[in-house]
């Protein structure tokens, strides 16, 4: 069931950065500079994110390995 939402939060983390990216850029007037600071910070959160997520995952298989 942990890795159903894999994919949508990798969406979200990197849509959230590339818009939350164009949003500071239309306001400061630096396209397209914050957009790629974006989108490398959500690529970022969302692997770090996933690692989390299947970290107990990779635990268990290591668990059972050693039984």
């Amino acid at each position: 069931m942990r890795l159903a939402g894999v994919g949508f939060f990798i969406g979200i983390c990197i849509v959230l950065g590339v818009v939350g990216g164009l949003w500071v850029d239309t306001k400061l007037g630096t396209e397209p500079a914050f957009m790629i600071a974006g989108l490398i910070l959500g690529i970022v959160a969302a692997v770090y994110g996933v690692y989390q997520m299947l970290l107990p995952l990779l635990k268990n298989r290591q668990d059972k390995e050693k039984s």
